[in-house]
């Protein structure tokens, strides 16, 4: 149960940052600075994004039973 509530909560925080990126490319929004998810100038949100998906590939390969 709690992993699945971290993948989802990680899954919505991936999809909010991409809706937003494409709300501002589509001028439906103001610019935020938000960064594109895994292209990013820093460092920080960069290595932030890629430890969320290595813990959702966790998160996957512990719930497959063989």
């Amino acid at each position: 149960m709690f992993g699945s509530l971290v993948a989802t909560g990680i899954t919505a925080l991936v999809a909010i940052q991409v809706i937003i990126n494409i709300a501002v490319v589509t001028s439906s929004m103001p610019a935020t600075g938000m960064p594109l998810p895994f292209f990013s100038y820093g460092g920080t949100a960069l290595f932030i994004m890629l430890c969320q998906i290595g813990v959702l590939l966790n998160i996957s390969r512990a719930g497959v039973k063989t």
